[in-house]
C-alpha cells in the first residue's frame, strides 16, 4: 500500500542534499514525485518507490488538513 503523500507536504529524507538541507517540499504526486529542496530550491523528479524508502519523517502533512476539511 503506497504512503499517503500530498502536494505541500514537507519531508525529512535520510540523505542530505549537497547544499546541506535534508528537508524537501512535495510539489507533484503520482507514480513519480517532484520534490524541491528547502535549502537551495533545487527540484528533482524521483520515483514513488525510491522516495518512500528514503523518507525518514513527514515534518508537515497537508493530508491532515484535507482530511479534517472533508469531515466537517
Amino acid at each position: 500500500m503506497p504512503m499517503k503523500l500530498y502536494v505541500g507536504d514537507v519531508l525529512l529524507l535520510r540523505k542530505e542534499h549537497p547544499c546541506g538541507s535534508a528537508e524537501w517540499l512535495v510539489t507533484r504526486t503520482g507514480m513519480d514525485f517532484r520534490i524541491k529542496c528547502q535549502g537551495c530550491g533545487h527540484s528533482v523528479m524521483i520515483p514513488r518507490v525510491k522516495l518512500e524508502k528514503d523518507i525518514k519523517k513527514v515534518i508537515k502533512s497537508m493530508g491532515e488538513i484535507k482530511e479534517t476539511e472533508n469531515e466537517g
